[in-house]
């Protein structure tokens, strides 16, 4: 929310209701928020509260890491480690639109992870989890040489600047040694 705050006094992108989009981003950054805590806590009367009952799952990464699934489902895992004791914790939650991006480390596991959520009218809709994967986002097309709507994220360049522009790019793995995706806006 800091990064947010700093906004006071920049220009923003031309969009018809700037604050509107700031606020549907900051209200999908707290539903998203409140999702972890709820997992924390395992209140799961309050996870599928905020989940659709529907939610489309997507999983990138070894099939011993499916924690996520498993926890959401409560499903046991099909190897000897236990889901239920790994516990998600966000080193960094950034909203970009209805897409919520949300990256953690577990030391002890030694793995890094980033989720993508989609928010659609105030609830969770999809999950996108990639494990032990360098992610990188990236707005496609026309609307890509136009500045992004989140203050505060660097925008990184490429040389096609006007078709392709990377927004955000995971930080908590090691790059050199994962494989990398891109997600596209």
């Amino acid at each position: 929310m800091q990064l947010k705050k700093e906004l006071k006094g920049k220009s923003l992108p031309e969009l018809a209701n700037p604050q509107a989009s700031l606020e549907e981003e900051e209200a999908n950054e707290r539903l998203v928020g409140t999702l972890y805590k709820a997992l924390s806590s395992k209140d799961f009367d309050e996870v599928q509260r905020l989940l659709a009952p529907d939610l489309e799952w997507w999983f990138h990464g070894p099939p011993n890491h499916q924690h996520l699934m498993h926890l959401l489902t409560g499903s046991a895992p099909s190897s000897s480690s236990s889901s239920s004791s790994f516990v998600f914790v966000p080193q960094t939650i950034v909203a970009f639109g209805s897409t919520i991006l949300v990256e953690g480390f577990d030391k002890e596991r030694s793995v890094s992870w980033v989720h993508a959520w989609t928010v659609t009218d105030g609830i969770i809709t999809q999950v996108r989890e990639y494990f032990n994967t360098s992610v990188t986002v990236t707005r496609f097309g026309a609307g890509a040489s136009q500045p992004i709507s989140s203050p505060g994220v660097t925008t990184l360049r490429s040389a096609s600047a006007n078709k392709c522009q990377s927004v955000w790019q995971s930080k908590l793995c090691d790059i050199n040694s994962v494989p990398g995706l891109v997600l596209a806006l």
